[in-house]
């Protein structure tokens, strides 16, 4: 039987989030969690792979805004739901399937595609480059001191109910966004995940809290945690599991990380998905005693270079003409010059000799700023033609702040 791409209908959408769970393991959502998957999804931007009327693949997308570096807030394309069922591997279903999605996001204007990879290495054949990571820490509460910074306390600490407490904690979310690159503005419905807890993916820990941090009335800041009680032969052990956490200054930071330090019958304090330039690290007095471990967090691809350019700033004047290889996506192909500064800058297709030389993908790379152009280089991924041009660019491309993806999607 052959297969066909098709958009997905309301009607077929219990079938294919069925097909997604057997290709991730076969291991059903919550009931809590799927209807909240079903409550987000945009159906216009979800496709199915059927053979006869069995669902064998799935694509989707979802519709964010990403800080750019220089503060913009870019339309993206998420990428989400994509699976091949193991029966129809290796026929070209995927790349089919992501074919049809790059040329549709092209179609609607938005300038980058993004996603999270359970399997890094394939959607480098896609054109994607990973862009951001994240830091994991677990942190030894019983041998570190609780971080410590004037005025801490005159911060007021408050338990909440986690799910009464959205709205306070998405003023305290949005104010951030603007700040950082890489960091998502949440469409409605996205609050929402945040205080998903349902008890089968809690291992063990028990339910959600939430505490606020709060300055003359004001919430400054807030972490989401949970904590798994465990006992040994020397007492209790147990470990507070950090869910998210930001804040608005340095003083609302240090007291929430204090209050989490001092947890009663708790040992230790775990936490994921961090920026790998998190402060954390820098206010305790052994950053051993944190072990810290990074991975790569969001792959990016520009889906149209020239746009995607031009919508950032760039941290020094830079006028730079980049050779970019695209296959995947024809349109993008060909050599491009780039100038801009911190105000803003252009960029436009022209016939003059390149200065660098690299892939969409390694660009998607260092769009952000977090990866710099001269590691690229260094592991042979970017050419350098113009003498000069490679210190130039890597200088411009680069951020301040590390860019960081606050959650998956």
């Amino acid at each position: 039987m052959t297969t066909e791409l098709q958009p997905l209908r309301w009607t077929e959408w219990d079938a294919w989030f069925d097909t997604l769970d057997v290709a991730f393991g076969g291991v059903a959502d919550s009931s809590e969690r799927r209807a909240w998957w079903r409550e987000i999804t945009e159906i216009d931007r979800m496709m199915a792979v059927r053979e006869g009327a069995a669902t064998v693949a799935t694509g989707g997308a979802f519709s964010f805004g990403l800080t750019v570096p220089g503060g913009a807030e870019l339309p993206v394309a998420g990428v989400t739901a994509v699976c091949v069922l193991p029966t129809h591997r290796r026929r070209g279903v995927l790349r089919s399937m992501m074919r049809h999605q790059l040329t549709d996001v092209h179609e609607r204007g938005e300038a980058l595609a993004v996603l999270t990879a359970s399997e890094p290495a394939i959607y480098g054949r896609f054109g994607y480059g990973a862009a951001t990571r994240e830091l994991r820490m677990t942190v030894d509460t019983v041998r570190l001191a609780a971080p410590e910074l004037p005025g801490v306390d005159g911060v007021r600490l408050r338990l909440v109910d986690p799910v009464a407490a959205v709205p306070d904690c998405e003023r305290v979310y949005a104010q951030l966004v603007p700040e950082r690159p890489g960091m998502l503005a949440r469409r409605p419905g996205w609050e929402r995940q945040g205080v998903l807890d349902p008890e089968s993916e809690r291992d063990g820990a028990g339910m959600l809290q939430c505490v606020l941090a709060e300055v003359d009335g004001e919430v400054r800041g807030y972490a989401r945690y949970a904590v798994k009680p465990e006992w040994g032969g020397a007492g209790p052990n147990g470990q507070v599991r950090v869910r998210q956490i930001d804040a608005l200054d340095p003083v609302a930071y240090a007291a929430l990380w204090r209050y989490l330090f001092g947890i009663d019958l708790t040992a230790s304090v775990a936490v994921r998905g961090r920026p790998v330039d998190d402060p954390l690290p820098l206010l305790v007095a052994d950053q051993r005693r944190c072990r810290l471990g990074v991975r790569e967090a969001l792959f990016l691809r520009p889906v149209d270079v020239g746009a995607a350019l031009a919508a950032r700033t760039y941290r020094t004047p830079v006028e730079v003409v980049l050779e970019v290889a695209d296959d995947f996506c024809p349109w993008n192909a060909g050599r491009w010059r780039l100038a801009g500064d911190e105000k803003g800058a252009v960029c436009e297709r022209t016939a003059d000799p390149a200065d660098l030389a690299l892939s969409v993908g390694e660009l998607g790379s260092a769009y952000l700023g977090g990866v710099s152009l001269t590691a690229l280089a260094r592991a042979g991924l970017v050419r350098e033609l113009r003498p000069g041009a490679l210190a130039a660019a890597t200088l411009a491309f680069g951020s301040d702040v590390a860019p960081w993806l606050p959650h998956g999607f």
